[in-house]
């Protein structure tokens, strides 16, 4: 490549970035989250919209349980395995999606899986008339939090060490909150459907749903159409135009992340965050509706808070890691994480015991539940934080 073209390409990257917003390797060294123009910036809102249906989707299902259950005659322990089935999909979807971006990039990895998963959700949806039916629905919809990795992969590559704590943190906090969206905005949907359209019961829960599948195409679409994958080489094809990659075979790789063990103490913590949310996500509007005789909209809108606390909480985390670090180093950051996530275990089981309890306040229950929140979206934030320093390979 020569001289002129070179310059071409890193002007077409960065147009208008001032000198000092980036790295010598062209990685922002801040978080610019109102400068538009600039590409680490467009790229940071892609990343975090494009997770956001993610997550909308992947949860579209608790909100109107209570509609699916005639229409798909579900018994109670339906919903259960239906939940659990998320679970595994979303594990096979990550680990498949870490190749997919060493191979195509972050960014196409991303918009090739929202595509997908939009695709295999509507059919799910058009199609599910049991059970079986409803476990298959949660699992498509379980596919698409595989795109977490692409969003984390992606922040990663172009926000250099000073500030990739506080985006990671950002753009996954922001992304979760489409698990309070959806909380609030499908059983409004649905009632819309069937209310004021006058649309059956046991097809307007479909309808409902080509909200999260319309959503996963457009997001996947808009990141597919974004030039560039990392700070340098935009043009460039696999692995997202890292011209000076990794020489390493992809199974040393593989090898190197599986037998560190910093990498399984992370996971541990991140399973741990990553669990309450699911229980919660899942649970969190049918025991609204049930214990407190909440209508539909009304349990959506109490269990959204828990994800709701996303948008500031898991940033608070990336930056509390990134200050933290600076001042004490990696030893710090991880006793912060340590102290916030032992105090959301806390608030996790008195959380338990409120439910348990034979007359819950309605108030107290849902403020205990968003200090909980809280404080696991914070731990979260800070293992982001951390993640990144875990190994350069």
């Amino acid at each position: 490549m020569g001289k002129e073209e070179e310059v071409h390409q890193e002007q077409y990257c960065y147009g208008d970035w001032p000198v000092d917003g980036v790295d010598a390797e062209g990685r922002a060294t801040e978080l610019r989250p109102l400068a538009l123009s600039r590409p680490h910036t467009q790229a940071f809102h892609l990343a975090w919209l494009s997770l956001f249906a993610c997550f909308f989707a992947a949860f579209a299902a608790p909100p109107i349980l209570p509609a699916l259950r005639p229409a798909l005659v579900l018994a109670p322990s339906d919903a259960s395995a239906a939940a659990v089935a998320s679970l595994p999909a979303a594990l096979v979807g990550r680990l498949a999606m870490g190749p997919a971006c060493d191979l195509l990039g972050p960014r196409r990895a991303s918009g090739v899986a929202s595509l997908v998963c939009a695709l295999a959700l509507a059919l799910a949806a058009v199609y599910a008339s049991s059970p079986a039916g409803f476990v298959a629905l949660r699992f498509c919809a379980g596919l698409s939090l595989s795109n977490f990795v692409a969003n984390q992969h992606w922040m990663s590559r172009i926000f250099a060490p000073s500030a990739v704590g506080l985006a990671n943190a950002v753009a996954a906090g922001w992304a979760n909150v489409g698990s309070a969206a959806t909380q609030i905005a499908m059983p409004l949907a649905y009632d819309y459907i069937v209310l004021r359209l006058g649309v059956p019961i046991t097809v307007a829960w479909r309808v409902a749903y080509l909200i999260p599948c319309a959503m996963l195409i457009a997001t996947g679409l808009a990141v597919l159409a974004f030039p560039y994958d990392l700070p340098r080489g935009c043009a460039a094809g696999g692995g997202g135009g890292d011209k000076g990659g990794n020489k390493q075979g992809f199974w040393k790789v593989v090898r190197g992340g599986v037998c560190d063990y910093r990498a399984w103490v992370l996971l541990l913590t991140y399973g741990y965050y990553y669990g309450v949310e699911l229980i919660m996500e899942n649970v969190a509007a049918d025991f609204f509706r049930k214990r407190f005789r909440l209508p539909l909209e009304a349990a959506g809108a109490a269990a959204a808070c828990f994800g709701v606390m996303n948008t500031v909480a898991q940033p608070a985390g990336g930056v509390a890691s990134d200050e933290v670090g600076k001042r004490f180093g990696m030893r710090g950051s991880l006793w912060a994480l340590w102290a916030v996530q032992s105090t959301g275990a806390l608030l996790c089981v008195l959380v338990g015991r409120m439910g348990a309890a034979e007359a819950p306040s309605l108030a107290a229950t849902m403020a205990v539940m968003v200090a909980c929140g809280a404080f696991v979206q914070a731990a979260s934030g800070l293992t982001f934080g951390i993640v990144p320093f875990v190994s350069k390979r």
